[in-house]
């Protein structure tokens, strides 16, 4: 909205451009108006500023009644949801048989009570880069990477190893050693391939790491061989190449109770990560899956569970179609997983050729 005086500045210029020998369109261009709207600007009945802001406007029809608004923050800070944003809530209500209202409704009555506020110390996720690989199924592209969890000494720590699925986003591997080694690494490669039960499988699989020196080191490389393991590695410099193991190690450090000032032993480190994973595979409502856990992609729950969900939320508009503008929503997930698919981009035929 452009105020009384910067519509008047703006006109001034105009003008001035114009008595020096421009024209008054290209004049609007550079201002970033039409010509339009200078038309009205200049008009005599057209009010001197914008009046949106005074506008008296009706109240919808579809307006959820106080009561339903107190359902809502009722239901938002009950023990198991108050700690999770609308968009966990929505999808667990859904799972559970209730539809209370849309995501953007909860959102839009905690604005109106002041309970909707940015948490944590992250700021907002930036889009991803790209890469080549893709998967259809679960077991056909894993990710892994190595991180650390700090110790209850300063300086010293234990490194957490975690191998992710491409597909369903399951974490399938991980463990905990003093030490960053290619040979740690092999050995939990082995454990997720008969853990996932991959050996009699004829479809190669594709581990994909940045270029750390145990990713590359030559017991990993072997035992990739011997496997039928197809390494794959992220460009030099571009530490964004292996998003989905970045991201997953953000998601273990900034859980609530993680210890910060560092885990007493080991065995500790190895039984909080056991907590962790149990809970991210099989409790946490994974956004990038449409809020299904990635056991149910894993295990192929995906339909059974959508299906679910839109009968709940084809009820939920039948009894009050006046709240629903257009279809439910959609509860589905594309068939294919792009591993940072933003860096493919379709050729033309002539590029094609040339290529």
């Amino acid at each position: 909205m452009i105020s009384a005086q910067d519509r008047a500045i703006a006109i001034e210029l105009i003008e001035e451009a114009t008595a020096n020998g421009a024209r008054e369109h290209k004049a609007c261009e550079v201002i970033g108006i039409s010509h339009r709207t200078l038309f009205r600007w200049r008009s005599d009945i057209t009010p001197n500023e914008d009046q949106r802001p005074h506008a008296k406007r009706p109240t919808p029809h579809n307006k959820l009644t106080e009561d339903e608004q107190a359902k809502v923050i009722e239901t938002v800070n009950q023990p198991e949801f108050k700690s999770l944003p609308p968009s966990q809530i929505v999808p667990r209500l859904a799972d559970k048989g209730l539809y209370i209202a849309s995501e953007s409704t909860m959102y839009r009555v905690l604005k109106q009570h002041n309970m909707q506020h940015h948490r944590g110390k992250a700021k907002k996720p930036s889009s991803r880069s790209i890469s080549t690989h893709s998967a259809d199924g679960p077991n056909q592209v894993w990710m892994w990477d190595i991180t650390y969890l700090p110790a209850d000494v300063k300086g010293f720590y234990y490194y957490l190893y975690m191998i992710l699925d491409l597909f369903s986003r399951k974490i399938v591997g991980w463990e905990v050693w003093p030490v960053e080694s290619a040979e740690n690494a092999s050995i939990l490669v082995r454990r997720a391939i008969m853990a996932e039960r991959r050996t009699l499988s004829g479809v190669p699989l594709v581990l994909h790491s940045d270029n750390g020196s145990p990713m590359k080191g030559a017991s990993l490389l072997e035992t990739l061989y011997q496997l039928g393991i197809i390494p794959s590695r992220s460009r030099a410099r571009v530490s964004n190449d292996n998003a989905y193991a970045e991201s997953v190690f953000k998601t273990c450090k900034y859980r609530p109770g993680f210890p910060t000032k560092g885990f007493a032993s080991i065995i500790a480190a190895r039984e909080w990560v056991l907590d962790f994973v149990t809970w991210y595979n099989q409790e946490h409502r994974h956004s990038g899956l449409n809020f299904l856990t990635p056991k149910q992609r894993h295990d192929g729950q995906s339909e059974s569970v959508f299906s679910k969900r839109k009968e709940v939320y084809e009820a939920a508009k039948k009894a009050h179609p006046e709240r629903w503008s257009g279809s439910t929503r959609k509860w589905e997930l594309d068939e294919r997983v792009w591993l940072n698919p933003e860096r493919m981009s379709p050729k033309s035929e002539e590029e094609e050729k040339l290529s």
